[in-house]
């Protein structure tokens, strides 16, 4: 006889949530990461990269668009005390770099935050923390991209009298059809890509240099227009101003972790990838803070709207002459490239290591066995970010790169803690000083610049991680080599 009233099988239903929670908060250990470092389809990444080099590479994604670029959108927001905003968004990114450090030096692989958060808060954290990474590098190349283009016209005009046509060197909604500059500074940095690792290094150290000698030159003239005055009213825009500039600035300061990306290319990445996140920052850092001070005395803080190149303006208006922002526009040009190359690197290893992992299709992780890279991996990114920079503009690409990086910046920082409480016995080449207290101390800084972004941006933000987590429970969680390994 059967029991209509019967009830339906509870036991089925919590095998089944178990099974998905299991699933989503699955980790995977620190050993088998380290073990699987420079594997992909068809060849190995090589370790060719230096303390120096790998040092190179995170100054070289991190110094460009922001001082040169965004600068000018700052200024307008915070007054005179942009460089307090400065300091604000360094100290945001030094809490981070701290906890960056440690696992890097910990966990010395290609994945950066996302194999981090991988071995410490679970697949579903670790998705989310790549997803922001995405947003992160790949909408970064995009922006500094267009940025590019802004000093390569004023570098066209200073020394042969013509500029690109506004149609060309724009994207739609800032007067523009296509920014073709900006298309050709990704693919040029693609190029160099192709060619390995250890010459892209090589290239990368060239512009560096080029790219300091081009600020310290800006703030040796640019010192000789100083005017106390401009200094009198330091806060004309109160202090929240402060926040919300240093809300826009910390895109400056990203890409200090780019180092992190080249943990299975490193010669001896336990010891040099902490070395090289601490020195890049604190060098960045102090150029910061020089060139906003100098930039600002010079300068009428409410001049700073809607100017393009805007050190290369401030120099011809110091000077008179148009030679001095000229040449600082050349080094400017051969500066933001190298950001450029920096971060499309970091872009493309994040997704080897994700590909790996299974999360992300295969493609994303073969390598080639001639140059060592991943040549389809790279030929992909380059495209889709080339053609983003061509249509997007400048503002939006910085607001929504800024909420990605913050967001898994504050992820590294959980993660130092879980991993100190969970695996205290690992051996550390560095640790963050004052036990857990500087990793929260940074969790909140990002936080608090979160907070401080327009309602818009987090609209953007939320409809990407939407979307995120839809390829992830379609795609990611099924092909998960987790779940795969767990079948057989």
């Amino acid at each position: 006889m059967l029991d209509h009233g019967a009830a339906p099988p509870v036991e089925d239903t919590t095998a089944r949530k178990t099974s998905v929670l299991t699933a989503l908060t699955r980790r995977k250990p620190v050993e088998r990461l380290v073990a699987e470092g420079g594997q992909g389809e068809g060849g190995s990444l090589r370790r060719s990269l230096s303390m120096w080099q790998l040092t190179m590479i995170s100054i070289g994604a991190t110094l460009g668009t922001g001082i040169f670029v965004v600068l000018g959108e700052a200024v307008p927001e915070a007054g005179p005390a942009v460089t307090l905003a400065f300091v604000f968004a360094g100290l945001t990114a030094l809490f981070s770099a701290l906890s960056y450090a440690e696992l890097a030096g910990t966990i010395p692989v290609a994945g950066s935050s996302y194999s981090y958060a991988y071995a410490t808060l679970g697949e579903l954290v670790a998705w989310v923390c790549g997803w922001c990474l995405m947003l992160e590098y790949g909408v970064s190349v995009a922006a500094v991209a267009v940025g590019w283009g802004e000093y390569l016209n004023e570098l066209l005009d200073g020394t042969i009298g013509v500029t690109l046509p506004e149609a060309l060197s724009a994207p739609p909604g800032d007067g523009g059809v296509f920014n073709l500059p900006a298309l050709i500074v990704v693919v040029l940095a693609m190029l160099f890509l192709l060619g390995g690792a250890k010459e892209s290094a090589r290239a990368n150290t060239i512009m560096v240099v080029v790219k300091i000698a081009a600020l310290v030159l800006f703030c040796a003239v640019g010192f000789m227009g100083f005017t106390s005055g401009n200094y009198s009213d330091f806060m004309p825009l109160g202090i929240e101003s402060v926040g919300a500039a240093g809300a826009i600035l910390f895109f400056s300061y990203i890409g200090f972790d780019a180092a992190s990306t080249a943990g299975e290319e490193a010669k001896n990445p336990k010891r040099d990838l902490p070395r090289a996140i601490m020195l890049s920052l604190v060098i960045v850092t102090a150029l910061y803070v020089l060139v906003a001070a100098v930039a600002v005395g010079a300068w009428d803080w409410k001049k700073f709207a809607g100017t393009d190149a805007t050190l290369a303006a401030i120099m011809n208006d110091v000077t008179g002459q148009g030679f001095w922002g000229t040449l600082l526009a050349a080094g400017a040009v051969i500066s933001i490239a190298s950001v450029v190359l920096t971060v499309l690197y970091g872009q493309t290893r994040i997704l080897f290591a994700m590909s790996r992992d299974g999360l992300v299709p295969k493609v994303f992780g073969k390598v080639d066995a001639k140059t060592g890279t991943p040549r389809t991996n790279t030929l992909i990114v380059s495209l889709l970010c080339g053609g983003l920079a061509a249509v997007v503009p400048l503002g939006e690409l910085v607001n929504a790169t800024s909420i990605g990086t913050l967001f898994a910046f504050a992820l590294v920082n959980v993660a130092v803690v879980v991993l100190r409480f969970t695996r205290p016995d690992m051996e550390r080449s560095f640790k963050v000083p004052f036990g857990p207290v500087f990793a929260v101390l940074g969790f909140l800084c990002c936080g608090y610049s979160m907070y401080s972004l327009d309602l818009i941006t987090w609209v953007y933000f939320g409809a990407w991680m939407a979307a995120g987590l839809v390829f992830y429970f379609l795609y990611g969680m099924r092909r998960s080599r987790l779940a795969t390994d767990a079948e057989k």
